[in-house]
């Protein structure tokens, strides 16, 4: 009994209207709720969208709420909850899902639920709720409520009152105003008199007032409410609420056989319950509550004229347990009933009689753990989520919990390996007993909920929520309990009487077995299975144990049972067709994009996922145990041989029964174990891992490839692929009927999870053609459970054995295991061309060149591996494929290239170089020798590259390599060293000096540094070496184009600024250079970098510098021998060698200390005749000692580098120094006057003349070098009058600036007058 004051617990639960139509927001979504005390939780589910915020839970303190007292009203707009308590009335206002989510059109796998933006309401809000009056007052005796809408938007409540009848209270609108009301119904005092006359005076005791009510129930007209009273003196009263009149008293004692009992009681468990169709009317379902034997009764409000209405009797039905609640839905009624220790349902029909309705029992009290398994790993771990935590989180927190209570129960410091295994047992079976007591309490039944508008039924328990869900023909027959088997109409199995009478007997047979099984003969059964031994062997073993322990003559009562079947074979193979689901699934057609998106989530929920998928478990496992004891069965029948089948009939029985019993056993094994191994959670970088793969294999636009989400509660296997393939390809199934509108389509809950457990089920045989589940745990990562998937399948399944066996491969190559991989790549290659999976993976592409199915096979696998990064299986696949490519060169080729590529990979250089040689693609083999030139050189394995032979490749390997050394940087790859090896090799020693001299040359201009004049240097030493080594006369390169650019095969035109292509040019003439031109560049690399390194400045521009522009850059620098060598070299003048030394003695003429300090780095560079190391001897001075020493040493035709040194010092304003005038005067003193005149030098001219005509009389001629003075036996000597005439000329223009004139000398007439034409001069 509940505490005074405290109600018991109740549940109840609400429909949407619209929730039977397809096309509606409110689609396969209610609400349902408990209550307990002062707490109401209440939760929003959909069967087709995971609800956010879906679950609420209200603590009224100080109330207790009234069972029965929560009713949800349903508006266009809004959905307002109320609720009753024993002191107070609630009003919840909340919006419609229509105005929370606009369209109708449901695509989303997730929507907020109407509970979203519960704190927002105001619970004191005072036009929301109200205190019950004190006057009239509740009954204290009775929990009878109801509540609901006018049409106004009032909200009205109806409670018994303390006084007898009933109160209603009035809550005005809630978006309007109006004070809150209270009506009584109750009889006239003349009526209640006359009551309580006829009423015995033990129900007019402490029950109260006779009318007193104890179910209440209201029928809502448009502007009026009917309430209907059940009171406890069994009499049922309608008022309306508008006239407030009472409208019918009907006394349903009239209706109960035996009523002597009852009329002396009150009836306090009495249950009304009402039910409106628009095409039947009102009925009205009464539970009329008695100790031994209480009554249903069903009746259908009746109208007269005048407003006088009646009760019609529609059926009444017995039952002998006490009823806890009871729900109404046209003519058939659902009762739950209290039974010890679990459970059972029944449902009415319409000839008035219970049918059974199973209900999933309880887990087993006991777990048996083997010696093999971890005391953790059990059953606890699959019960239902009972914290708000994600399922790993929970594991941990249980885990660790149950480890900390079993460390601190071990008081000894050490403990023997049994010990601690028994204090494990002990400890989580304590937990697992205390789950189970959690489980237990939970799952008291409360109420029944039912959609009559999907004829969807639910079993709302404390905790949890059940679904019911028709049961089929066959596990109806073998769940069914004797008592009921033996009252099953025969009609309803079969057509045929005889085959339902036979189907019947066999399957009482089957119970007999089944009952008769201990646990440890069922694990030999599940056991066998698991172990991939033969069922029959495991169904004999078990017969013989049956046949020794027959303590209760079971046998002979399956003996006698057996021979009441007039025909068992047939029997036997009826029930296998009503358990095989072997066929050929048909296509869906095609959609519209409307009808696709109004479906896309149907049945997507995860409520909807584990409802279905449990549906399947059950059957599964049913079916297990049917099949397990028909083979047990048959075995039977094979002992007793002619006695049952007659002798024909025993090979049938052998050959065929058997045969088609133990693998439909063995699907539903597998089915079963699949229904309950749980999913493991993907890592992200898994996923993409695999997606990865999954593209390479071209699977991913295919539904089953789905990435499978994260989920925080555990999920099977089966659920993952409902949720994530199976679901749609279902319900594209069920709603492919043509000419079919969505908007006249309504749900029906029994025909539809019926289809879809079949529909599933059908695409979970193993022995059906499609793969899709096995192709969902490949796509999902479920790699495990797949590898058990198909070990339980492969000993005898013969369907898809191929796909298994790629699939195989794939978990073998995640689990790291490559060789197991590659064996079952080729194993599954076999069956390329027959089996619908393998056919999808090697569909062609549109333009991709067609093979052989095989070879596309191969194909696949290959690029598989390759992107896993496995080349050595990748070879070995290849090699073996190549077999079968023998017609198909294409296919060779590519195989080929395969080949090479992952044996360069893998540094496998010959075997490398091998696979390309066998390449019968020209292209691929210039490819592939283009891809070994490139790796070998970046792995600096070149004597490899040098020493192959090149067989018919010669010519390529040479072009590869010449166009990579043009493409590339030059001083970070060597490109040319190797092709210099490779002709060195080769003993071409004209082609490997053409090498070194081109890189030399573009050394020289694209590397302009120190380290590239060094290489260019090297180069011509190398290119000269191997002239040397060639005969004479072909000792000859041809001259590489200088600064042309090397075209590359594919390389984009270049343009000029307005886009047009540039004219070619005209081919120059080619140029051949000696071996003597190669010396000559190779002095000339020298004396460049000779230059960088004594001024690293000069590197950028001396790499390709002709000869005149180095002797230009080597007289800057000062480097005057080496420009003086390259001059004669290159047969140069020497004038701009003489000009820049000159020019620097006058800079050092007139510089400073720091021109002086600077000058002895660039003089010591040059070897003078002889070094004077006084204190006197400055840089000045040695400057003007080398110039001496070059006017001295280098002779030129008429002594022009005298000519050019005097004319640069004159032009700068520098005298001239006395030896270099009187070294000039020996050689040619008239150019020297000339000289004198142009840069206006009078006086130094005039002295000049003097001189020299003094030396022509004889006085000093030797200075002048002239052998013979003018003498009368002398021949003539030479007189530039020339010279002398603009001499005077000039000094006779500037006669007043002078001091003297040299026409009064009388020294200057006389040789005028005497010599009048030029002499040659004398030979020296």
């Amino acid at each position: 009994p509940d505490p005074p004051g405290r109600y018991a617990d109740s549940a109840g639960g609400f429909c949407y209207q619209e929730s039977a139509q397809l096309v509606s927001v409110t689609r396969n979504r209610f609400i349902h709720w408990t209550t307990s005390g002062d707490t109401l939780e209440l939760v929003e589910e959909s069967l087709d969208i995971n609800l956010l915020n879906n679950a609420i839970r209200l603590k009224i303190q100080n109330c207790s709420l009234l069972p029965g007292g929560v009713h949800v009203c349903e508006t266009q707009n809004l959905i307002i909850i109320l609720i009753l308590t024993n002191q107070t009335v609630h009003r919840l206002v909340l919006p419609h899902p229509a105005r929370m989510y606009r369209s109708e059109l449901i695509t989303e796998g997730q929507m907020q639920s109407v509970f979203t933006d519960i704190g927002k309401v105001n619970f004191r809000d005072p036009s929301n709720y109200h205190m019950i009056p004190s006057i009239p007052g509740l009954a204290s005796n009775s929990t009878a409520s109801a509540a609901w809408l006018s049409s106004d938007g009032e909200a009205l409540f109806a409670l018994p009152s303390a006084s007898g009848g009933i109160f209603v209270l009035k809550l005005p609108p809630h978006d309007g105003h109006g004070i809150v009301s209270v009506v009584e119904l109750k009889q006239s005092s003349v009526m209640q008199r006359l009551l309580t006359g006829w009423m015995p005076t033990a129900i007019r005791g402490d029950q109260g007032p006779s009318d007193l009510p104890v179910s209440l129930s209201v029928h809502c007209l448009e502007h009026d409410a009917f309430l209907f009273a059940l009171c406890q003196d069994h009499k049922l009263r309608m008022w309306s609420y508008k006239d407030q009149m009472c409208l019918m008293v009907a006394d349903l004692l009239e209706f109960v056989p035996v009523n002597k009992d009852l009329r002396l009681a009150a009836g306090t468990g009495h249950r009304l319950r009402l039910a409106y169709s628009q095409s039947l009317g009102l009925y009205l379902g009464v539970y009329m509550h008695a100790p031994k034997r209480g009554q249903f009764c069903v009746f259908q409000l009746v109208s007269t004229e005048s407003n006088r209405y009646s009760l019609d009797h529609i059926s009444s039905l017995f039952t002998s347990q006490v009823s806890a609640s009871a729900t109404l839905l046209g003519e058939v009624g659902w009762d739950i009933k209290g039974v010890v220790g679990r459970v059972s349902l029944e449902e009415v029909n319409i000839a008035g009689q219970w049918n059974q309705v199973f209900v999933q029992p309880l887990p087993e009290e006991e777990v048996t753990i083997r010696d093999d398994q971890d005391p953790r790993v059990s059953e606890q771990y699959r019960g239902e989520r009972i914290m708000d935590l994600t399922w790993d989180e929970l594991k941990k927190e249980v885990t660790l919990a149950v480890e900390n209570e079993l460390q601190g129960s071990v008081t000894e410091y050490e403990v023997s390996q049994e010990e601690f295994r028994q204090l494990q047992v002990e400890f989580w079976s304590k937990f697992y007993a205390c789950c189970l007591q959690y489980q237990e309490a939970l799952s008291c039944p409360l109420a029944l909920h039912l959609n009559p508008y999907t004829n969807m039924v639910c079993l709302l328990k404390k905790g949890f929520l059940s679904f019911l869900v028709p049961c089929s023909l066959v596990d109806h027959l073998y769940l069914l309990p004797d008592a009921h088997l033996l009252t099953e109409d025969d009609s309803t199995i079969f057509d045929d009487l005889e085959m339902s009478r036979d189907v019947v007997c066999l399957v009482q047979c089957l119970r007999l077995i089944g009952e008769s099984i201990s646990m440890e003969m069922a694990f030999i059964m599940e056991m066998a299975c698991s172990r991939l031994q033969p069922p029959e062997k495991a169904a004999e073993q078990i017969l013989e144990d049956l046949i020794a322990n027959d303590t209760e003559n079971v046998m002979e009562d399956i003996h006698s049972k057996l021979q009441e079947i007039r025909n068992p074979i047939h029997a036997i193979g009826v029930l296998i067709r009503e358990m095989d689901y072997e066929m050929e699934l048909e296509m869906e057609r095609a959609q519209p994009l409307n009808v696709r998106m109004n479906l896309s989530q149907l049945y997507g929920s995860g409520t909807a996922v584990t409802v279905v998928c449990r549906g399947v478990c059950k059957m599964a496992t049913t079916r297990f145990l049917i099949c397990r004891d028909l083979l047990i069965l048959q075995q039977l029948l094979l002992r007793l041989g002619d006695m049952i089948l007659g002798g024909g009939q025993l090979f049938q029985s052998q050959q065929d029964l058997l045969h088609r019993t133990s693998p439909l056993l063995l699907s539903y094994y597998l089915i079963s174990w699949a229904s309950q191994c749980l999913a493991s959670d993907v890592p992200v970088d898994t996923l993409e891992s695999n997606l990865q793969h999954l593209s390479v294999l071209e699977l991913t636009d295919t539904t089953a490839l789905t990435p499978h989400k994260l989920v925080s509660s555990p999920q099977t296997i089966v659920e993952l692929f409902f949720q994530e393939v199976s679901r749609k390809h279902i319900i594209s199934h069920l709603f492919s009927q043509p000419n079919t509108s969505l908007s006249e389509t309504s749900l029906n809950w029994p025909h539809l999870i019926t289809a879809i457990a079949a529909d599933l089920l059908s695409l979970l045989w193993p022995s059906n053609p499609g793969f899709l589940f096995p192709e969902c745990l490949m796509g999902s990562c479920q790699y495990t459970q797949l590898q058990e998937y198909i070990r339980l399948l492969q000993p005898w399944c013969h369907v898809n054995v191929g796909s298994c066996r790629f699939l195989m491969g794939r978990c073998y190559l995640v689990m790291g295991e490559g060789h197991k991989a590659l064996d079952c790549f080729c194993q599954a290659a076999s069956e390329v061309g027959k089996e619908e999976f393998l056919d999808r993976l090697i569909r062609a592409e549109d333009g991709e060149m067609a093979s052989t199915p095989r070879l596309q096979y191969y194909d696949k696998v290959l690029r598989l591996l390759d992107v896993i990064g496995l080349p050595e299986l990748v070879i070995q696949l290849a090699t073996l494929a190549i077999t079968e490519a023998a017609d198909d060169w294409r296919s060779q080729a590519t195989l080929r290239t395969c080949i090479f590529k992952h044996h360069l990979d893998l540094g496998h250089n010959s075997q490398a170089y091998e696979a390309l040689t066998q390449n019968p693609d020209s292209s691929r083999q210039l490819d592939c020798l283009r891809q070994l030139v490139v790796v070998l050189c970046e792995r600096s394995q070149l004597q490899d590259l040098v020493e192959f032979p090149y067989v018919n490749l010669h010519n390529e390997v040479v072009g590869i390599i010449e166009s990579r050394a043009r493409a590339v940087d030059l001083m970070t790859h060597n490109y040319y060293e190797l092709l210099y090896a490779f002709h060195i090799y080769r003993h071409n020693y004209r082609k490997a000096g053409t090498v070194m001299f081109e890189y030399g040359m573009r050394l020289g201009r694209e590397v302009r540094t120190l380290r590239g004049l060094q290489k260019q240097g090297n180069c011509y030493l190398a290119a000269i070496n191997c002239l040397r080594l060639i005969r004479p006369e072909y000792a000859w390169i041809v001259q590489p184009a200088s600064g042309a650019v090397y075209e590359r095969p594919g390389a984009s035109p270049k343009r000029s600024h307005d886009g047009e292509c540039p004219a070619v040019p005209s081919k120059s003439l080619i140029e051949i250079l000696e071996l003597e031109d190669l010396e000559k560049e190779c002095m000339l690399a020298h004396i460049r970098l000779t230059l960088a390194q004594h001024d690293p400045s000069t590197a950028a521009v001396a790499g390709s510098s002709s000869p005149e522009e180095m002797v230009t850059l080597l007289v800057q620098a000062g480097l005057f021998d080496t420009a003086v060598s390259l001059c004669q070299t290159f047969k140069l003048p020497l004038t701009p060698v003489f000009e820049g030394l000159a020019f620097k003695c006058i800079k050092l003429q007139f510089g400073g200390e720091a021109a002086q300090a600077e000058a002895w780095d660039w003089l010591a560079a040059n070897q003078l005749s002889s070094v004077i190391t006084t204190k006197e001897s400055s840089a000045t001075d040695e400057a003007w000692r080398l110039l001496a020493s070059y006017l001295d040493r280098y002779k030129s035709q008429n002594h022009l580098y005298h000519h050019c040194v005097i004319n640069k010092l004159l032009s700068h304003g520098v005298p001239l120094p006395n030896w270099l005038i009187n070294s000039y005067k020996k050689v040619d003193a008239a150019e020297l006057l000339r000289l004198y005149l142009n840069y206006a030098l009078l006086e130094e001219a005039v002295d000049l003349v003097l001189e020299y005509m003094d030396a022509l009389l004889g006085k000093g001629h030797e200075h002048f070098g002239i052998e013979r003075p003018l003498s009368a036996i002398a021949p003539m000597v030479w007189l530039p009058y020339s010279a002398i005439d603009q001499l005077l000329q000039a000094l006779g223009e500037n006669t007043a600036t002078h001091h003297c004139s040299v026409s009064t000398s009388p020294r200057c007439c006389h040789p005028k007058s005497r010599a009048r034409k030029e002499i040659p001069p004398p030979p020296r």
